[in-house]
């Protein structure tokens, strides 16, 4: 194991902290040199604290001990403007990093990652996990041009798995990328005019807006706006630049100066900023912790609703983790919604617990403290006027999903790609990656990615509809008609074989899932019933299952936690149902739900309004609604014997 460097500064310690505590009662006899090489670094923070006394400690020892006292708080605060070490691993021919250095790669976006469908080979065998690396595109509204969309595609071949991943957040994943080739990967993203910093870590994250590319000037200025965003909350630090671009200044890349938002510790947990045109939100804006909804009036933008507090994150069984939508904050006119962003993000910069990283999002300050706290609170930091809330209405988080009118006399197709993964599939399967490739290979379109993992072509000519239909229909690209509406807006998180977190399958399975509730949907008359259905592998809910009308969460291999309840509109959320039901059980399950819907639903009404009426109410939500059963009996859907 490698030693923190010695030029940066450790963390002190007092006599009551951990690292005393530790050293006190840990007298391992194995290694002197290293352990000399150790207090040697560090006799500063505790030579004071032992009085000489000789501690012999042992690689696996000094691992436990610095996860002791370098906690992400230490990490960040002691990262030299969330450098660390991250430099000089690079160069060391290692072939994956520490501890430390996982945490801040995260900021530069990347995540660590391993191939877990190796993992119990390679330890029989007695090798190291088989590391790789996942690197996210910052792509603000998911606009990219065709060279910088056709620059993934050729790094997925040249770098990666052979697959482009869209995410819910309208960036871009490169999966399977080896430790040899992350700084080129994260090279060529940067000299397509993207960046991958602040992708992932305690940090605004990706600003995702209405993807739809209506020339209304409407849907083009929350697209400008979520740009503004994303450049206001880059953090001010050269190290990305230092490290991965061997110090070359890109325009994307800021400037280091003393960071006015973000201080030397950044903020306690990630912070997530979207914006929405009502009435479709297709972002699922009240998931996020920030959420901006446009007031339009006579078809102009005069304000933002802001509503904060919105998050999906939860640990099964904890009581104490939740998930929440954000709650109403108050209107700002459209002049001074940076100015009130920034107050919300350093409210949550200045109050967020950093003691307890379960506890650190948004959300649970509000939770615990009461949004008029907040506003109190956000508006000590902001100058400027706010007002209530106005109305405002939502009716679906669906894409407009084949062909569509632009505005301009020109069209756009959205191209349904199913969880978001662009790939060539064996046999006669949909090639969804040559697909694309051959489109844009021929015209040079702005694409766009939508939050619900969907791909839209722009600015396309009227006369190039039939050309581009038959490359699709070549690559035997389904066309959204021939969907239930429900398969159309489905979506599972990625999990195994490459997330570190899932505890089940999700992506994987999915597809064939939804082919037997597809086949039950049909049967029931329900193709075009707006049904909303997802799935992850975890309960950290990164496919958004919480606000869902039906959802299946990981709890173990083979076994998911069944929520209902949620809304197609993304403003309500779900209720555990049943606390485990087993992947092969799930088709009947479901059916047993929508056929004691379509024996009791009124004229007209959607399985959303109906679950309401009937089972969830409107009381506001509750903790233990997410992690005890919620099962009425007498109207359980339960087929006969799954009780």
């Amino acid at each position: 194991m490698k030693l923190p460097h010695h030029n940066v500064a450790a963390p002190q310690y007092n006599e009551t902290s951990q690292l005393t505590r530790f050293l006190r009662v840990t007298k391992v006899v194995a290694g002197r040199n290293l352990a000399r090489r150790f207090t040697d670094a560090h006799r500063h923070d505790f030579s004071s604290t032992v009085h000489g006394c000789c501690v012999i400690i042992s690689d696996s020892d000094i691992s436990n001990l610095l996860k002791l006292f370098m906690n992400a708080e230490d990490i960040k605060k002691n990262s030299r403007g969330l450098r660390g070490r991250l430099g000089e691993v690079l160069s060391s021919g290692v072939t994956h990093f520490e501890d430390e250095e996982t945490q801040l790669l995260k900021f530069h976006g990347s995540y660590q990652q391993d191939d877990r469908d190796q993992r119990m080979a390679r330890r029989k065998a007695g090798q190291d996990k088989a590391w790789q690396f996942m690197v996210r595109s910052k792509i603000p509204g998911g606009l990219l041009t065709t060279a910088q969309y056709l620059v993934h595609d050729r790094m997925a071949s040249d770098l990666g798995n052979g697959t482009i991943r869209l995410t819910n957040r309208q960036g871009i994943q490169m999966h399977g990328i080896l430790f040899g080739s992350l700084k080129e990967c994260i090279r060529r993203i940067n000299e397509c005019g993207l960046i991958t910093w602040g992708a992932c870590g305690d940090i605004v994250r990706n600003t995702v807006a209405s993807s739809i590319p209506l020339r209304d000037g409407v849907h083009e200025e929350v697209q400008a706006l979520a740009s503004e965003v994303s450049r206001t909350f880059y953090a001010r630090s050269r190290g990305y630049s230092e490290i991965w671009l061997d110090g070359e200044k890109l325009p994307l890349a800021p400037e280091e100066t003393a960071d006015p938002i973000f201080g030397e510790a950044y903020l306690p947990r990630k912070f997530k900023i979207g914006i929405a045109v009502p009435p479709r939100n297709d972002i699922d804006v009240l998931t996020q912790d920030a959420a901006l909804i446009a007031h339009v009036v006579g078809g102009v933008i005069e304000g933002y609703n802001i509503a904060v507090g919105g998050s999906f994150g939860m640990s099964h069984g904890a009581i104490k983790t939740r998930p929440a939508l954000a709650q109403p904050l108050f209107y700002v006119k459209k002049e001074h919604v940076i100015d009130a962003l920034k107050a919300i993000v350093m409210t949550q910069r200045d109050h967020g617990r950093r003691d307890d990283r379960k506890q650190a999002r948004l959300k649970y300050l509000i939770l615990s403290r009461g949004v008029d706290w907040f506003r109190t609170e956000v508006l000590s930091r902001l100058n400027a006027p706010t007002e209530p809330m106005k109305p405002y209405r939502f009716e679906t988080v669906e894409d407009l999903l084949g062909w569509q009118e632009q505005g301009d006399g020109k069209l756009f197709y959205g191209m349904w790609i199913p969880d978001g993964r662009i790939q060539d599939a064996g046999g006669n399967a949909p090639q969804y990656r040559s697909a694309v490739r051959a489109v844009l290979s021929k015209w040079a379109l702005p694409v766009r990615i939508t939050p619900n993992t969907n791909l839209q072509f722009c600015d396309i000519e009227p006369s190039d509809r039939a050309a581009i239909d038959a490359i699709l229909a070549e690559h035997r690209i389904p066309s959204a008609a021939s969907l239930t509406r429900a398969r159309r807006v489905a979506h599972a998180c990625v999990a195994l074989p490459t997330c570190g977190l899932a505890l089940a399958e999700s992506e994987r399975v999915f597809p064939e899932v939804m082919d037997r509730i597809d086949e039950i949907v049909r049967e029931l008359k329900l193709e075009e019933e707006p049904l909303l259905i997802r799935m992850t592998g975890c309960p950290n809910g990164c496919a958004r299952p919480y606000n869902a009308d039906i959802a299946f969460v990981g709890r173990a291999p083979g076994k998911y936690a069944l929520y209902v309840g949620g809304s197609f509109r993304g403003d309500r959320l779900v209720s555990l149902l049943q606390k485990t039901i087993e992947l092969q059980d799930i088709p009947a399950r479901v059916r047993g739900l929508l056929e004691e819907f379509c024996a009791k639903r009124s004229a007209g009404e959607a399985f959303s309004d109906y679950w309401r009426r009937t089972h969830a109410g409107d009381e506001p939500p509750r903790a233990e609604q997410f992690h005890e059963e919620q099962l009425r009996p007498e109207t359980s859907g339960l087929p006969e014997g799954l009780g």
